[in-house]
């Protein structure tokens, strides 16, 4: 973990680098890339949940397709 001194002379050093005024830009870009991130981690995971979910209602129902191989 940075300690705050070294967070700032990192901060410092972005400015200098990047220019005061580019870095609001680069801040709004920076977040709208991590959102759409969030927004692809969490739909992945909501497939897989309804996929479950709909697996085990098919089970407690008695609802289940017969495997036709098994016959």
């Amino acid at each position: 973990m940075l300690n705050p001194t070294e967070m700032l002379l990192l901060l410092l050093g972005v400015v200098i680098m990047v220019g005061g005024k580019k870095l609001p830009e680069l801040g709004s870009g920076l977040g709208k890339g991590i959102s759409e991130f969030k927004k692809a981690i969490g739909s992945s995971g909501g497939e897989e949940q309804r996929k479950k979910i709909a697996e085990e209602g098919e089970q407690k129902t008695g609802d289940a397709k017969p495997d036709v191989a098994a016959h």
